[in-house]
C-alpha cells in the first residue's frame, strides 16, 4: 500500500460547496448551511472528483479516437504562443499503444495514476519545433508528468525551452532534448524522473536536473546542473560545464491529481532533505492525499471573491484550464492550503492589483500556473509572505512549483517587481518570471518591469530559477542563508542606450545580485547572458554582484556576449575575464571568492 495519510479527519463543514455537490457527497459531508450556498455560486461537482471543465480531456484506455483528439489539439496550440487556449490532457491508469502525442503552447500531459509507471505509453510524447523553423528556443509553457513512455524508436524527443516541466516520469528508452536537425535549445528542467537510457541535451545551452535517475548524460553546451541524480556526470565545470551536486539539500514534489478508484485526489508529497533519485521508486510515494471534495474546483469566470470566500471556508484551490481575471489579491491565510492549477491556468490581474497573496503560514503549495500581468502596473504580482514575515517554517516550508509569471507578450503588461518572497524556508521549485522580449505590448517602457524576484526572507531554497530580461535587477536576494542551484538569465535585449541601463557609476544592473548586509549565501551553476540588440556597443559591468566576505559563496558561474551583442566586463564584482568580442564562448568563474 502507498505511505499516504488519508483525510478522514479533516473538518466537516463545506459550505462553499453546498450548491454544487451532489446528494451523495453532501451525505459524506454532512448537511451545510443554506446561507453558504446563496453566497457563493460553485460550478456543479460531481461526487468523486467534481466537473474539471471542458479543457480537461480525460482518457482511459478503452477510449477511441484518442489520436484524433491530440491531433486536434496540437493543430490549434502548435504556434498560439500568446493565444487563449488552455488544456490538460488526463491518461487513467493503464496502457496506451501506438499514440503519439505531440504537445503545443499551453498544454500539459499527465497519468493518473500513483506512480508513472501506473499509466504507460507505448509511443510518444513528443516536442519539436518545426512551427519555428526548428529553432526550439520559443518552446515554452507546456509540461508532461507522471507517465511511463516506451519511445516507438527508441528515443522521445522533449525539445524545449522555458516554463516547461518534464516531471515524475519514467522514460523507458533515450530522451532527445533538441529539434530535428539540432536546431537552437534553451531550456530546460526535469525533476523526480528515471531515464533508462541516455539523456541527450545535444544544442540545449543550458539544463537543471534535480531528484531522479539516469542512464547517461551525454554532452553539454554552457551549464548543466544537477543535484540529487543517480548517474549523473562527475563535477568538472567547466569543460565540460557540469555542475553535480550528490544530493538536493531540501526538496519536496508537486501536488498531483491521480485517481484512487473512481475517485479524483490530489496527492501531497512530503518533504525529503539531503534528497536523491526517484520519490516513487518502489511504487509506494510518501506523503499525503487529499479528496477532491475538498477543493474549489475553479473555472475561467470566477471572481476573485468567490475564489477568497472558498478559501475562506477551508477549502484549496483547482484551477481548470483557462484565463482567470482578477480585481483583488487571492489572499491564501490557512496553513497547508494547496492552489493547484491545471493546464496552464492563467491568473490575470486587471486593475494594478497583487494576484496572489500568502500569509506567514506554514506549508502552502502553490503549483502549476502562470501569472500574466495586466496593463495596469501591479507593484507586485505574486507574494510569498507579507513584509516583515519572520515565522520559522524549515518543518513545513511553502513551496512555489512550476508558477511562472509573464510581464508582455499577450499584451501590454507592467509590474514592479514580478515575485517577492518574504516567508522564511520558502522553496521556490522551478520557475520562469519573463519580461517579455517578443509579442504584443512589447517596448522598454511598453512593459515595463524594473525587477523580477526579491528574495527578503531568510533560509530561502531555489532550485530551477529562470529570470530574464528586467529593466534592473533581475534578481535581488536580501535574505540570510539563501540557495540557489542553478540559475538562468538574459539581460535586457530592448535596452536603448548606456544611459538608459547606467546604475549609479556602475556600468549596467547584475542578473543577480546579493544585498551588501548578507552574511551568507551560496549559489551553484548561475548563468547570465546578454545580447543587446538596440545598442549593441553596451557595456554589462558584470552579471553578479555580492559582498565581498567569505559567507557569500559562488560556485561555477558563467557570462556569454551572444554574438557580441553587448559585452561583459567582469563575472562576479571585478573577478572574471570580459567576455570576448563577435564569439558567443563563456567567461567563467569557478569559484567565488
Amino acid at each position: 500500500m502507498p505511505h499516504t495519510s488519508s483525510d478522514s479527519s479533516a473538518p466537516r463543514r463545506r459550505t462553499v460547496l453546498a450548491a454544487a455537490a451532489a446528494a451523495p457527497a453532501l451525505a459524506a459531508l454532512g448537511s451545510a448551511p443554506a446561507v453558504a450556498a446563496s453566497r457563493v455560486k460553485c460550478p456543479r461537482a460531481l461526487p468523486g472528483g467534481g466537473d474539471l471543465g471542458p479543457n480537461v480531456i480525460v482518457f482511459d484506455p478503452s477510449t477511441s479516437g484518442i489520436q484524433a483528439k491530440l491531433d486536434q489539439i496540437f493543430a490549434q496550440q502548435e504556434s498560439a504562443q500568446f493565444g487563449a487556449g488552455r488544456y490538460a490532457l488526463l491518461f487513467k491508469p493503464g496502457t496506451y499503444s501506438g499514440l503519439n502525442a505531440q504537445l503545443g503552447f499551453y498544454t500539459s500531459i499527465a497519468g493518473l495514476g500513483l506512480s508513472p509507471d501506473d499509466t504507460t505509453i507505448n509511443g510518444d510524447v513528443t516536442v519539436d519545433a518545426g512551427w519555428f523553423n526548428g529553432n526550439a528556443t520559443q518552446n515554452f509553457w507546456r509540461s508532461a508528468e507522471n507517465l511511463a513512455l516506451v519511445p516507438a524508436n527508441g528515443t522521445n524527443r522533449w525539445a524545449v525551452a522555458q516554463a516547461a516541466p518534464f516531471r515524475r516520469m519514467h522514460v523507458r528508452g533515450d530522451l532527445n532534448l533538441s529539434p530535428t536537425g539540432y536546431g537552437w535549445a534553451s531550456g530546460g528542467y526535469i525533476a523526480d524522473s528515471r531515464i533508462d537510457g541516455q539523456v541527450g541535451p545535444y544544442s540545449q545551452q543550458q539544463w537543471y536536473t534535480r531528484d531522479s535517475v539516469i542512464g547517461s548524460w551525454l554532452n553539454g553546451v554552457w551549464n548543466m546542473v544537477f543535484s540529487g541524480v543517480q548517474s549523473a556526470p562527475a563535477q568538472s565545470f567547466p569543460n565540460p560545464p557540469y555542475t553535480t551536486l550528490a544530493t538536493t539539500p531540501i526538496s519536496r514534489e508537486k501536488p498531483f491529481l491521480y485517481l484512487d478508484g473512481s475517485e479524483y485526489r490530489v496527492f501531497l508529497p512530503e518533504k525529503r532533505t539531503n534528497a536523491s533519485g526517484v520519490t516513487w521508486g518502489n511504487g509506494t510515494p510518501r506523503g499525503t492525499s487529499l479528496s477532491l471534495s475538498r477543493f474549489y474546483v475553479a473555472k475561467p469566470g470566477v471572481t476573485a471573491a468567490t475564489l477568497n470566500q472558498a478559501l475562506t471556508e477551508g477549502l484549496h484551490l483547482l484551477l481548470t484550464p483557462g484565463i482567470y481575471h482578477l480585481d483583488q489579491p487571492i489572499q491564501v491565510n490557512r496553513a497547508g492550503t494547496v492552489v493547484l492549477g491545471l493546464g496552464y491556468a492563467t491568473l490575470v490581474p486587471d486593475n494594478g492589483v497583487t494576484a496572489l497573496k500568502v500569509a506567514d503560514v506554514d506549508g502552502v503549495r502553490l503549483a502549476g500556473f502562470l501569472i500574466d500581468a495586466g496593463p495596469v502596473n501591479s507593484p507586485t504580482l505574486l507574494e510569498v509572505g507579507p513584509s516583515g514575515a519572520w515565522r520559522d517554517h524549515s518543518a513545513n516550508p511553502t513551496t512555489v512549483q512550476d508558477v511562472f509569471i509573464r510581464i508582455g507578450g499577450a499584451g501590454a503588461g507592467k509590474a514592479t517587481t514580478s515575485m517577492v518572497i518574504n516567508s522564511r524556508h520558502t522553496i521556490v521549485d522551478h520557475t520562469w518570471v519573463w519580461r517579455a522580449d517578443h509579442g504584443a505590448g512589447v517596448g522598454w517602457d511598453t512593459n515595463r518591469a524594473d525587477y523580477g524576484v526579491v528574495v527578503n526572507g531568510s533560509d530561502v531554497l531555489a532550485t530551477g530559477l529562470f529570470v530574464e530580461h528586467f529593466n534592473k535587477y533581475d534578481v535581488q536576494w536580501f535574505g540570510e542563508r539563501g540557495r540557489t542551484i542553478f540559475y538562468q538569465n538574459e539581460k535586457a535585449y530592448d535596452a536603448p542606450n548606456q544611459a538608459a541601463i547606467q546604475n549609479g557609476s556602475v556600468k549596467g544592473y547584475a542578473a543577480y545580485r546579493v544585498g551588501d548586509a548578507v552574511t551568507v549565501h551560496e549559489g551553484w551553476g548561475l548563468g547570465s547572458y546578454c545580447y543587446y540588440n538596440v545598442d549593441p556597443t553596451i557595456v554589462q559591468h558584470n552579471g553578479f554582484a555580492a559582498p565581498n566576505r567569505s559567507g557569500v559563496k559562488f560556485h561555477d558561474l558563467l557570462v556569454v556576449s551572444l554574438g557580441g551583442q553587448g559585452q561583459y566586463e567582469h563575472v562576479v564584482n571585478e573577478t572574471g575575464t570580459p567576455t570576448s568580442g563577435t564569439s558567443t564562448v563563456p567567461s567563467t568563474v569557478v569559484s567565488y571568492p
